[in-house]
C-alpha cells in the first residue's frame, strides 16, 4: 500500500452507474450478466439506470458475477480514509 495514491481527478457515480461500468470493464453484456446471475436483463438494465434500487442480496449476486466485493457496487463514492492509505 506504500504506493497508493488518490487520483487528482474524480468523479461521481450513482450505484447503476457503478453496476455498469465494473460490468463493462469484465466485457459483459447484460445478457451475459443475467445469465450469470439469473437476474432478468431488464432488471440489470433498471438497475444500471437507477430505476430499481440494487438492494443487498442482488448486491452479493452481480459481486460474485464481477469478481469484486459488493461494496464496490453498493459504496461508488467511499473514500479510503488517509491514514488508512499509510
Amino acid at each position: 500500500m506504500r504506493e497508493y495514491r488518490p487520483v487528482k481527478k474524480r468523479i461521481t457515480v450513482s450505484i447503476g452507474e457503478s453496476v455498469r461500468i465494473v460490468r463493462e470493464l469484465q466485457e459483459l453484456s447484460q445478457n451475459q450478466l443475467s445469465k450469470l446471475t439469473g437476474i432478468p436483463q431488464a432488471t440489470i438494465s433498471a438497475i444500471e439506470n437507477d430505476r430499481v434500487q440494487l438492494g443487498v442480496e442482488r448486491a452479493k449476486v452481480l459481486a460474485r458475477a464481477l469478481k469484486c466485493h459488493p461494496g464496490v457496487l453498493v459504496f461508488p463514492g467511499w473514500e479510503l480514509p488517509e491514514e488508512a492509505a499509510a
